[in-house]
């Protein structure tokens, strides 16, 4: 019983550690990445449109009030609200398959630009 534990808790340890070295997408984004503005940013009607989209593209795994689902995490927490609109732009850009994050790259530049202006409205949380 007692190896069963300690495999347990080498798992467990093992499996925080191994997400602490992943991090989240935000965190997986170049530098470089952060200084890129959205031109889109403080638009009303950029942020109804993201609305829409994030209704059509995001909501299905990440909830419609961004609460995240399964695997699929929060988009209401401050790592978003505070990440650059450049760091998410990477992100939906990029994606990671091995994460469950599809590329977005497919959706025209402006539409991503739109999904960020909403993520990052403030009076939309």
């Amino acid at each position: 019983m007692t190896n069963l534990r300690t495999a347990a808790g080498c798992l467990l340890l093992s499996s925080a550690l191994a997400l602490a070295r992943i991090g989240s997408l935000v965190q997986s984004a170049p530098v470089t990445a952060a200084a890129v503005r959205n031109p889109l940013e403080g638009d009303e009607q950029a942020q109804r449109a993201g609305a829409k989209l994030y209704a059509r593209e995001c909501a299905a795994c990440h909830g419609a009030s961004r609460d995240g689902r399964g695997n699929a995490p929060p988009l209401n927490q401050p790592e978003v609200y505070r990440a650059s609109s450049g760091t998410l732009f990477w992100v939906l850009r990029n994606g990671s398959l091995r994460r469950g994050m599809p590329s977005f790259a497919h959706l025209p530049e402006a539409q991503r630009w739109q999904i960020i202006a909403f993520l990052q409205n403030r009076a939309s949380h």
